[in-house]
């Protein structure tokens, strides 16, 4: 197998990160005395931080020294120079926080500079809750989430989609972008295009172009990977994560406590 490139530290802009090791927890033949009482101590101190899970094995990491943490491609992973591993993990505190999904948001709010609004498509009522979206026409999921918006309308409960094309997925999401942005109507254009509607031959123009163009910009300096994604007031959602979006939608639209 071939080794991670040495380089790779110096691609990504890491940030300390130290975490505590992992050990064996019963004394193995040849082990070090001090080692074997390490990990009696760790998995003690495992079983005490996470009482309410159930671990079932507890065994040596290959993972030596420090972590440290780094963004790529829009995602939070974490790297072991003493043992040359990256990790794609999330992690948690002893009090369920997700550590990796904080360092997440943190990086994307950092990068929110990046996007200019005048070259996104905008959909739904302005004063509405504001959803920064990056999606793909031809992404079901992506296709599958226009419903989920189309469907909360119908409920009352609006949102304002500022919408950002990815276009390097699929071979044809570049023109079909093109083609929404140079509709007379973009957003009839749009609904057309996601539910599989879009006409031939496509429309084209030099403004659409320059958008998808400069939205794809967007989605470099993003970090950007997949599709759909969603920054919700700072908070990155990858995919269509139902759930996690109605939970964000019923606080947004619910009545505010007056002061007490």
């Amino acid at each position: 197998m071939k080794r991670p490139s040495r380089n790779l530290s110096a691609v990504l802009t890491c940030a300390a990160f130290l975490l505590s090791g992992v050990a064996v927890a019963q004394p193995q033949p040849g082990e070090p005395a001090d080692l074997a009482a390490a990990a009696r101590a760790a998995e003690q101190s495992l079983h005490q931080s996470f009482a309410n899970l159930q671990f079932e094995d507890f065994g040596p990491a290959p993972v030596k020294g420090p972590l440290f943490q780094a963004s790529a491609g829009g995602r939070i992973l974490y790297y072991a120079p003493q043992s040359d591993h990256l990790l794609f993990a999330t992690i948690y505190d002893r009090n369920g926080v997700n550590l990796t999904a904080l360092a997440q948001d943190a990086s994307a709010r950092k990068k929110l500079g990046a996007l200019d609004p005048a070259q996104a498509l905008s959909i739904g009522p302005p004063g509405a809750p504001t959803v920064i979206e990056f999606t793909d026409p031809d992404c079901p999921y992506c296709r599958a989430l226009d419903r989920f918006w189309a469907a909360k309308a119908a409920e009352g409960k609006p949102v304002r989609r500022q919408i950002y094309f990815v276009s390097g997925i699929h071979p044809q999401a570049a023109s079909k972008a093109e083609h929404i942005l140079c509709s007379k109507d973009q957003a009839g254009a749009f609904r057309a295009t996601y539910a599989g509607e879009a006409p031939r031959p496509l429309a084209t123009c030099k403004e659409g172009a320059v958008r998808v163009v400069a939205n794809a910009q967007a989605v470099k300096a993003m970090g950007i990977s997949g599709t759909p994604t969603l920054i919700l007031d700072g908070r990155v959602i990858s995919g269509f994560q139902q759930a996690e979006i109605e939970a964000w939608l019923d606080e947004k639209l619910a009545p505010k406590k007056p002061p007490s």
